[in-house]
């Protein structure tokens, strides 16, 4: 057996399984000009002001520096937070910034011009009528002969249940064997939420009960994804980024 690609079973930043972004959010920007020659700057309202709407922020004077603004006209500043704002601008436009996280990193989606689009676009994002990707058919190739071994023996007569959070089924109409992964996201904080002990621990008991390390690699990755139903089959495409196994004879 030849793995043509390495995929460390607790490596996140590289897992073809994830989709998408998630942890969408909204935050509220102001679009401020300070200066004839710069560029407009987006910052933050101060939390204490967070009351604010927009009417009482549009075209009015601010203060502002590298972390927040603060509206002084009209309003009431308090020194402390005055003196640390060493900025006068003027708000010229109230945007909704759609942020969401990949790979445990914040990326920036789009600016909406008011929070009920951005709102809007979350809401599509967001897939609310079901979840994006929980269903994955992929090849056989992606298991060395050993874990394809072990999945047909545990399938081939009355299935039992692992109790190891996934349970096996058959295809009766074809060659595929599907894999119900249980309690996903396999992160430690979702985990110790429902089963009191980490990913490390549900993993050596995968091992210990003598599943292939080649299938709890690939079966880590796709419940880290949120993955609920993942189908082995020979007939299906390769997934991109995950390791491959070319049999020797």
């Amino acid at each position: 057996m030849n793995p043509i690609h390495q995929v460390s079973a607790l490596r996140v930043d590289s897992n073809p399984f994830m989709r998408g972004y998630h942890s969408l959010a909204i935050e509220r920007l102001l679009q401020i000009t300070y200066d004839n020659y710069c560029p407009p700057c987006l910052r933050p309202l101060h939390h204490s002001q967070a009351h604010l709407s927009v009417d009482e922020l549009q075209l009015l004077s601010c203060v502002f520096n590298d972390d927040f603004a603060l509206i002084s006209e009209g309003q009431s500043i308090p020194d402390e937070l005055d003196d640390r704002c060493q900025s006068i601008g003027q708000v010229r436009q109230v945007i909704y910034s759609v942020i969401g996280e990949r790979l445990s990193q914040k990326h920036h989606v789009g600016d909406l011009y008011s929070l009920e689009e951005a709102q809007t676009v979350i809401r599509h994002l967001s897939f609310e009528t079901g979840h994006y990707s929980r269903s994955w058919e992929i090849s056989t190739a992606h298991l060395p002969a050993e874990a394809m071994s072990y999945l047909q023996e545990r399938v081939s007569n009355e299935p039992k249940l692992t109790g190891l959070f996934f349970e096996l089924f058959t295809l009766p109409d074809c060659d595929g064997i599907g894999c119900k992964l249980i309690g996903t996201p396999w992160t430690d904080e979702h985990l110790l939420k429902i089963d009191s002990g980490s990913y490390l621990s549900l993993r050596q008991q995968q091992l210990d009960a003598g599943t292939p390390e080649a299938l709890v690699k690939v079966l880590y990755l796709a419940a880290l994804a949120d993955v609920r139903m993942l189908i082995f089959d020979p007939w299906a495409s390769v997934l991109p980024g995950l390791e491959v196994f070319n049999e020797q004879p």
